[in-house]
């Protein structure tokens, strides 16, 4: 699959655009992320959705409009922080347009993230939670 690529770096940074949107998720993939990538390819795809509301759209654009701005509350350059706050707006946009995350956009965002990243050990969404009949018990000693 090939994403669309990002126009001139003259573009405003601090709104948001597809455009933007892919540039920003070039940059700086590995150093946010998988979660945050993640995050932020569902609220992506789940406001291509035709069936998505406008206010969900609303509040996903505005999510991902944060994400983008160059200027936020903790600076992305600072290690294991700098997309705390980035990985919070946009856990929260997802929690408020929750009904418009299908499996279908869960799917796409995860398919796109394993071609990026590659695959891990990431439970998948149809896996069962907790332990199965057959499962492997492992002791996890704590001192």
């Amino acid at each position: 699959m090939v994403e669309p690529q990002p126009e001139s770096q003259s573009e405003s940074q601090s709104s948001y655009s597809p455009q933007n949107f892919w540039g920003k998720l070039q940059q700086s993939a590995k150093q946010a992320g998988r979660t945050v990538v993640e995050n932020a390819l569902s609220l992506y795809y789940a406001a291509q959705e035709p069936t998505t509301p406008h206010w969900a759209k609303l509040v996903i654009y505005s999510s991902l409009a944060y994400f983008i701005l160059p200027t936020d509350a903790i600076p992305d350059f600072i290690p294991m922080m700098g997309y705390g706050d980035d990985l919070s707006a946009l856990a929260s946009a997802m929690v408020t347009v929750a009904m418009a995350i299908t499996p279908e956009v869960k799917d796409k965002a995860r398919a796109t993230v394993t071609t990026w990243f590659g695959d891990s050990d990431i439970k998948r969404s149809s896996e069962p939670d907790g332990p199965q009949a057959g499962d492997q018990v492992r002791e996890i000693v704590i001192e």
